[in-house]
């Protein structure tokens, strides 16, 4: 009866023992295997890593480190805000240089009207001239002493043609156009709009006054049109 029972746990033994084997040889890398009995005899296993355990520190320093890499929202939005921000400065800068750039354009086209109207009739008022010195010299012609009761007839063609110059003298200057003699308004000389034919001593006068006119000047709106052609005291 002992024998019996001494050969019976002896072969259950030798059965356990080969159902270990291959659970030993399945064993994964860095675990161990511990085997547990239950009370029922049945066999559980349970794994273990070799590998020592993570620290607390250590979580947290990865998890910072994962954000250090990679750039937050708010630092995506402000970089955006800063990008568009660039973007209105320099279209703004365009903006008020195109505005600038046009106002001068108008400008200058304003002033190239203005000044084709003030000068278009420059060839025409150069043409005219010559016939208003003519007349003039149709005038100066007459002598004082002739203009009596005597000669009627030359009175009143010389109050003709003085009343003709001075309704035409009239017009041109409403044009623009305007004579000016240097001598009765005792001007000094200027060389923008005198042109020096002869000097002279004068010495009731300073040096450089104009004491004569040999040609009358003309203005067209402010510009010479053609300089008066004179004669300067010069006493030294």
């Amino acid at each position: 009866m002992i024998q019996r029972n001494i050969l019976r746990s002896t072969s259950a033994a030798v059965r356990s023992q080969s159902s270990f084997a291959p659970l030993r040889a399945a064993r994964p890398a860095g675990l161990t295997a511990r085997v547990i009995s239950t009370p029922s005899q049945r066999v559980a296993t349970r794994w273990y890593s070799d590998a020592p355990a993570a620290k607390e520190g250590e979580h947290v320093k990865e998890g910072e480190a994962a954000k250090e890499m990679k750039p937050s929202e708010a630092d995506e939005l402000k970089a955006t805000v800063e990008k568009k921000d660039k973007e209105i400065l320099d279209w703004k800068d365009k903006y008020l240089r195109s505005v600038a750039d046009f106002r001068n354009l108008q400008d200058r086209t304003k002033r190239e009207v203005q000044a084709a109207k003030d000068f278009a009739l420059q060839r025409f008022a150069r043409d005219l001239v010559e016939s208003v010195d003519n007349l003039d010299r149709a005038l100066i012609t007459v002598p004082a002493e002739s203009l009596n009761a005597d000669n009627k007839d030359l009175v009143t063609l010389h109050d003709g043609l003085k009343m003709t110059e001075s309704i035409l003298m009239s017009t041109l200057k409403k044009h623009g156009l305007e004579r000016f003699d240097p001598s009765t308004e005792g001007m000094k000389f200027d060389p923008n709009i005198h042109e020096a034919v002869f000097q002279t001593p004068q010495p009731d006068k300073e040096d450089g006054t104009v004491f004569h006119t040999q040609q009358k000047g003309f203005l067209l709106n402010g510009r010479v049109l053609r300089a008066a052609k004179v004669g300067v005291v010069k006493n030294s």
